[in-house]
């Protein structure tokens, strides 16, 4: 049988399928909403989702042909797209990426984890709570990209060291850290978007959010000593095989793995020092902000912006030789651009007015502002669409409805629903996350295990519905 002939997006059949699906799409939306300018919009944002579902390679030039289109139909005037391309937002993440840049050269990541690591003595119970909690922690602290980089690595290195499973490992890790994702702004590009869109602070976050991620962490860990009740014998049994070779240093105050601890070696003292005194001065920052905003007299969020943009300047400035570096090689590029173009296209979903229609409908639904119901949808169609499609284009998409239910109903709830049901939405499949997609891809490539999505969804399923039924009740209460 001859090979299908290739069309740059995938085969001939695959872009057939797509485009079928758009024309039905856009049929069906222009009956619906019978407004010309809506439909066109709505059907070249749902184009762009449904092309980055099927060709994921290619989502960047995707974005690019569904701005252009937008464009040259007169759908958006380019002063417009080019407002909602949020660039506050992208250079708040270039500034965070240039800071992570400088910790992950230093070691810093590394070191966190052996320090936490090293309390757990190695039994298995503690060892699983301490990980979730470090990969929950470190999600919040930097982003949780970063973070399921470094918590998977070490998690592949010890399940290899003593020869366990590592599949239900990486998957613990991977839930925990979209968790962790909601505890702050930093956790999650979702996360700083709502913060800026919703006038929300980084005291906010820890206020309202915080203690929502702690209870379904908690629940988490629940979970996962159930699920690994079985597994605890056989990584007992490699510590023993480890302790029986001489492995385990107990003469050390550290009681950890001569592995761990080799990985784990700061080999500059000095670029250590300086770079945990950057971090912990951003996150200072961050988190007393809003107070010197007031006292200044500073408009909202303003430190919000400038505090990562200045620590990335110090960075650059220290190092200055290798300041070109940590643009061209730590900031990710690719993936920023495709946040620009992706926000222009949903803010034009609020420029046509599609958004606006969508909030009056959950009001009407709801029986009007007085009550939590709206919010309370918007959790939960945020938390299944985040099971099928990566997280920062649902609240691309829904940020515009957020914004007009919040202003209907006189509070933040909606923002605080958006949040919940992308964070906690994206542990029920293996795409709802970058994260998810990024701990398979290292699972894969170092031991070629596969997971099928039936495995996952087992867990993924209590991992993501109870923390999203967890964010229900505080809003109910609190929002």
């Amino acid at each position: 049988m001859p090979e299908l002939e290739t069309t740059g997006l995938g085969t001939k059949r695959d872009f057939a399928i797509y485009l079928g699906i758009v024309v039905a799409v856009g049929i069906g939306l222009f009956l619906l909403l019978r407004d010309a300018r809506q439909t066109l919009a709505a059907t070249i944002f749902l184009a762009t989702v449904f092309g980055t579902l099927m060709f994921w390679k290619f989502r960047v030039a995707i974005a690019f042909l569904g701005l252009v289109l937008l464009l040259i139909t007169q759908t958006v005037n380019l002063t417009t797209a080019i407002q909602f391309m949020n660039l506050h937002v992208i250079l708040f993440l270039v500034g965070m990426m240039v800071i992570v840049g400088l910790l992950r050269r230093c070691g810093f990541f590394r070191w966190l984890l052996f320090k936490v690591l090293r309390f757990s003595k190695f039994e298995p119970h503690w060892l699983i709570i301490i990980i979730l909690f470090l990969a929950a922690l470190m999600a919040a602290l930097v982003d949780e990209v970063t973070s399921i980089l470094f918590v998977t690595a070490l998690v592949l290195e010890l399940c290899d060291h003593f020869e366990v499973n590592p599949v239900k490992y990486v998957i613990a890790v991977v839930l925990a850290t979209n968790i962790g994702s909601s505890w702050t702004v930093l956790g999650n590009p979702i996360g700083i978007l709502i913060a800026f869109e919703g006038g929300l602070t980084f005291g906010d976050f820890i206020r309202f959010a915080l203690p929502v991620g702690l209870m379904s962490l908690f629940v988490l860990m629940i979970i996962a000593l159930i699920w690994f009740r079985k597994d605890f014998p056989e990584l007992r049994e490699g510590y023993r095989r480890e302790l029986a070779r001489g492995g385990i240093r107990d003469q050390a105050a550290d009681a950890g793995v001569r592995f761990l601890a080799d990985w784990a070696e700061i080999k500059n003292r000095g670029l250590f020092i300086g770079s945990a005194v950057i971090f912990v001065a951003v996150i200072t920052s961050l988190v007393i902000g809003h107070r010197v905003e007031l006292w200044l007299g500073l408009e909202l969020n303003t430190l919000l912006f400038v505090t990562p943009i200045l620590g990335a300047g110090i960075v650059m400035l220290w190092h200055r030789d290798e300041a070109r570096e940590y643009i061209q090689k730590d900031v990710d590029w690719w993936t920023l651009v495709f946040f620009m173009f992706l926000f222009a296209k949903a803010g034009c979903l609020q420029y046509a007015g599609l958004t606006d229609r969508i909030a009056a409908g959950m009001l009407n639904i709801s029986g009007g502002a007085n009550n939590h119901l709206p919010a309370i949808i918007m959790l939960w169609i945020s938390g299944f669409l985040s099971a099928i499609a990566d997280n920062v284009v649902v609240v691309a998409g829904l940020a515009p409805v957020a914004h007009t239910l919040s202003a209907g109903m006189s509070t933040s709830a909606p923002w605080w629903a958006l949040l919940f049901g992308a964070c906690y939405g994206g542990n029920m499949t293996m795409i709802g996350s970058t994260a998810n997609i990024v701990a398979l891809g290292m699972l894969e490539k170092k031991t070629g295990h596969l997971i099928k999505f039936g495995y996952w969804l087992k867990v993924g399923l209590l991992a993501s519905l109870i923390p999203m039924a967890i964010g229900t009740v505080a809003i109910m209460i609190f929002g």
